[in-house]
């Protein structure tokens, strides 16, 4: 028993420079966040100071129950977000996945060109997209070549949905939910935030590629020969034998996909700045935009919890969903 204590004493003795480093710099702060959310604090002093007015949930209650220019804005985010991570996250999977394919039996060159835009800068690429897409950028460009009219990119607010059936049905903009229409809810996304999922995409797939490449390096030979002994297609091989070999790393893939989706700011912040007509506002930028330009820091960090929630919510789903299911 003694020796057993021992043990413990000695476990947490090596492990409590960690504890200690990471509640300070990682549980502090988000403690002291979570206070700010409760607050009107204007940036102005310290936070902690007698002055700064406690408002409770008022900030939270804002954003959902309160109508008003905050609850507008913030769902409009959250319709944005979820109309970019819809398309993003299995796009930029099943890409990888593809490519991770292609590139398994191939020389390094391929793998080092389908990474290299995944360690390039996101800003320095952002910049290059404007250009791009803009008006009379290359993608217009071309699509005059096939003598199809290209959109304004950065300016067109319309959906891609009411592009293709043009006005909206009038029970659909009578009527809403938290402060939008179910025209507003179902516009589908902005061709400004289609041109950033493009760009998205195609800059993070290639490191997804390589973690599907190294589970498919690790998978046995001979599981795949004696597939094809027993008169598998190779779709049946890859259906049957590889995919579930991959589950895991599908989890890690799909994952770290919805985590960064829901988190997106930089390209937000070079290519469009929520614009235009917010149709490429996501929460994360607009927690940095009323926080950082509206000097309303306990509404930002509100907004701030309030995507860690759906976060945290949505992986916990996914978990759920592709957990292992006894036969």
């Amino acid at each position: 028993m003694r020796s057993r204590t021992r043990e413990n004493l000695a476990g947490w003795l090596f492990v409590a420079p960690v504890v200690a480093i990471l509640g300070l710099f990682l549980l502090l702060p988000i403690l002291m966040a979570l206070w700010v959310s409760l607050t009107g604090w204007n940036g102005q002093g310290s936070p902690f100071r007698a002055g700064v007015p406690f408002v409770g949930g008022d900030n939270y209650a804002r954003l959902f129950t309160e109508d008003g220019l905050a609850r507008e804005n913030f769902m409009t985010s959250l319709r944005n977000n979820v109309y970019y991570v819809a398309a993003v996250v299995p796009l930029q999977t099943a890409l990888a996945l593809f490519l991770a394919l292609v590139v398994n039996r191939r020389r390094a060159f391929f793998r080092t060109a389908f990474y290299f835009p995944s360690v390039t800068s996101s800003v320095a690429i952002s910049v290059v997209f404007l250009f791009i897409f803009s008006n009379s950028g290359a993608v217009n460009q071309l699509l005059a070549l096939a003598g199809v009219r290209g959109p304004q990119w950065f300016s067109d607010p319309r959906g891609v949905i009411q592009l293709l059936i043009g006005e909206p049905p009038a029970a659909l903009t009578e009527h809403g939910l938290l402060g939008l229409t179910w025209w507003d809810w179902l516009a589908g996304p902005s061709v400004a935030m289609c041109a950033i999922i493009v760009l998205v995409v195609w800059t993070t797939s290639g490191t997804f590629m390589l973690m599907f490449l190294a589970a498919l390096q690790n998978i046995p030979k001979a599981l795949d020969e004696a597939a094809m002994l027993d008169g598998a297609t190779r779709w049946q091989r890859f259906r049957r034998v590889t995919l579930p070999m991959l589950k895991p790393t599908m989890f890690l893939v799909l994952t770290l996909g919805l985590i960064g989706t829901w988190q997106v700011f930089d390209q937000i912040y070079v290519m469009s700045q929520g614009d235009p007509a917010k149709t490429t506002l996501t929460p994360a930028f607009l927690s940095y935009r009323t926080a950082f330009r509206d000097f309303d820091y306990g509404a930002g960090t509100a907004i701030s919890f309030v995507l860690f929630l759906i976060i945290v919510v949505l992986t916990l789903v996914q978990r759920w969903v592709m957990r292992e299911r006894k036969a």
